[in-house]
């Protein structure tokens, strides 16, 4: 006998448009990165809005819609042990699942330094960050070697983990996790309490975003700043 379904909105548009916008700049800051020359203006360019979109998804995950919350998808260790043995939890499914939850926050944790050293690098020919001036040259040179090294390598690396991951789950386990994205609904087995989105969390969603991308836009004006 088919269960019965109930459609929930479960990804608030904020967070859809976020993740579509996050994946177009992540694939265009790697691509400006490998071709160099004049492409690197607009990797300095993706890397602000990469900046203001990390700001806010740090702000929407405390204020966000229910399943944006990081509140919602901080699991303990103990539970993802469960889940990773088969004896997952009832929400597990809702949202970001055990191990997609530390997909997101390992994606997050790795852009995040990926865009600090950027800001604080400098390729020594024509383009430095706007925080170079204010820290000594080991920590440029730190921040560099681990910029073009070692953090475009994990940015990589995770991006295709994570695109390994949602295919074997779409594939596999037959789960829908690309429409839901789309859409911001989820078709599920029982009742589940949606994420708010109105157009009042929206409204608040723009402002954040306006003061996300203020702040980006002001550490950029940084390279002309007197030192401290």
């Amino acid at each position: 006998m088919t269960q019965p379904q109930h459609t929930v909105r479960i990804w608030d548009l904020p967070i859809r448009l976020f993740h579509w916008a996050l994946a177009a700049c992540v694939i265009a800051l790697v691509v400006t990165a490998k071709v160099g020359g004049n492409a690197m203006e607009w990797h300095f360019r993706l890397g602000y809005v990469v900046l203001a979109l990390l700001v806010f998804r740090i702000v929407w995950g405390l204020v966000g819609g229910r399943w944006s919350r990081f509140t919602a998808f901080l699991y303990s260790p103990s539970r993802v042990v469960r889940y990773l043995k088969g004896s997952a939890h009832a929400e597990d499914g809702i949202g970001h699942s055990p191990l997609g939850a530390l997909s997101v926050f390992g994606l997050l944790a790795v852009l995040v330094a990926q865009v600090t050293t950027g800001l604080l690098s400098d390729d020594e020919i024509a383009f430095a960050g706007p925080l170079t001036r204010f820290v000594s040259n080991a920590v440029v040179g730190q921040a560099t070697s681990y910029h073009k090294e070692i953090g475009q390598y994990l940015v990589i690396g995770l991006v295709v983990l994570h695109l390994l991951a949602i295919g074997f789950y779409v594939l596999v386990r037959r789960h829908r996790l690309v429409a839901p994205m789309v859409h911001g609904d989820k078709e599920l087995a029982a009742p589940a309490a949606p994420s708010r989105d109105d157009w009042t969390s929206r409204a608040v969603a723009l402002v954040v975003l306006a003061g996300s991308a203020g702040l980006a836009w002001w550490v950029s004006t940084l390279a002309g700043a007197p030192a401290f």
